[in-house]
């Protein structure tokens, strides 16, 4: 049965076909436009729009940037998610998609701070908050849409595509920081970073190209109609007061998967570079060998959920997250190439997103169809402003302020986090769901 309706009808074979490429074509330009951010807000905007005698003091400035995407991504998350309950999903994820492409655009336009002085970091953050914004909603709204389209054998490979579309983005835009990189300082820090932003423009194009061919899921119109003859619908009202267990459950999961996701593939760029004295092009190429990685264990994540069920995917992750907390540091020490990018492939090629692919399937299954997008949208974004943003953040202050710059503290926060996950799956709401929605259909024959 499928949870929060009476009588679900099967899935349009057609229908699925093209959700698919609209899902993962949308996700990865967006995602790429997103982690583009990251790598250079640790790589090159401290030394353009936060100059400073201290290196570190301008990385810490440039990282604070990306910490204020986070803070935009709640109301991103909750304001379009409580649209996409009410209008559809498909209208959300065109307009964050013009959203995300426009601002990503106008940051490879920017002027340094030589330039125009304070003007330059607070443009920068102006345009990194419409990116928030725009990222808010997407990855919620996407993983609603793929859920939505699937059949009850189907939920965990189709549910894993937004995860797929994420590891694209990051492969392409990981790749695109390894090969700036690669030429000399003076042509990444005068015009080279700006070309991959500049280049968000006509990626947009295509993107909201595909977005707008992607149908409306059959769930949400037969919600829509009921919620018509009842003549209301409030999904922000209706989430709090019956569905805030499930959305307990995001936050918990989102708190500690995004806190080590984040610091697994941004901190560990700054750490390398700025502590460890690792050429740039190393860090950022163990990324792109990760991602290329995840682009293949994203798909085998979601088929293997829908053979043992994604709660145990989501906690082998979790276990494997914290036996990597101290050895993934020591293989970054080790200052040899090789194991950096093990230790990169491991934690961000594997363990992170066989959790981010199962998480498709069992973050949807904590609401029914009228909370669904606002209740993913609020719960990870929520939750991820207080871990994925500020993660990196603390990282880096921690290991600045360590004596020696040791990575021990970092390694707890690891465990943390994978507490979080773990703990979040045991109170899995899917069967309390499936009662209730039984029960509403006995009420009403």
């Amino acid at each position: 049965m499928t949870l929060g309706s009476a009588a679900p009808a099967p899935p349009d074979p057609a229908s699925r076909k093209a959700v698919g490429p609209a899902v993962v074509i949308g996700s990865a330009l967006e995602w790429f436009d997103f982690y583009l951010y990251a790598s250079m807000a640790a790589l090159v905007f401290g030394r353009l729009f936060f100059p400073s005698g201290d290196p570190t003091t301008a990385t810490l400035g440039a990282m604070a940037t990306f910490a204020v995407g986070f803070l935009a991504r709640p109301f991103g998350g909750i304001v379009f998610g409580v649209l996409g309950d009410k209008f559809g999903r498909k209208m959300v994820l065109s307009v964050t998609f013009l959203l995300m492409g426009i601002s990503s655009g106008l940051i490879g336009l920017l002027p340094t701070y030589e330039s125009v002085g304070l003007l330059a970091p607070l443009l920068l953050v102006v345009l990194r908050l419409l990116q928030g914004l725009g990222a808010g909603a997407e990855l919620g709204s996407a993983i609603a849409v793929a859920y939505e389209h699937a059949d009850a054998k189907s939920r965990g490979r189709l549910g894993s595509l937004p995860a797929l579309g994420v590891n694209i983005g990051l492969f392409a835009s990981s790749l695109t920081v390894t090969v700036l990189t690669s030429f000399d300082e003076e042509f990444l820090y005068s015009w080279g970073w700006r070309i991959p932003f500049v280049a968000s423009f006509a990626l947009v194009a295509l993107g909201f190209w595909v977005r707008r061919q992607m149908p409306e899921t059959p769930e949400f119109e037969r919600e829509a109609r009921e919620a018509s003859a009842r003549k209301k619908s409030q999904p922000l009202r209706s989430l709090i007061r019956s569905d805030w267990r499930g959305l307990a459950v995001v936050l918990a999961i989102t708190v500690g998967y995004n806190g080590v996701s984040y610091v697994f593939k941004t901190f560990s760029l700054s750490y390398l570079t700025e502590f460890r004295d690792v050429p740039a092009n190393v860090g950022s190429f163990g990324i792109t060998l990760a991602s290329a990685c995840a682009i293949i264990t994203v798909p085998i994540a979601g088929r293997l959920c829908d053979r043992v069920g994604a709660k145990t995917v989501v906690m082998v992750g979790a276990v494997a997250t914290a036996a990597l907390a101290f050895p993934f540091f020591w293989m970054l020490d080790s200052g040899q190439r090789v194991l950096i990018w093990a230790a990169l492939v491991l934690a961000t090629g594997i363990v992170v997103p066989a959790m981010l692919s199962a998480q498709g399937a069992f973050l949807s299954q904590q609401f029914p169809t009228r909370t669904r997008a606002s209740g993913l949208g609020t719960g990870r974004e929520v939750g991820g402003a207080f871990s994925g943003g500020l993660a990196p953040l603390a990282a880096l202050a921690l290991v600045t302020a360590t004596p020696g710059h040791g990575t021990w503290a970092v390694s707890l926060m690891f465990v943390a986090g994978a507490a979080f996950i773990g703990v979040g799956a045991l109170f899995d709401q899917a069967r309390r769901l499936e009662s209730r929605a039984e029960q509403q259909v006995a009420e009403r024959t």
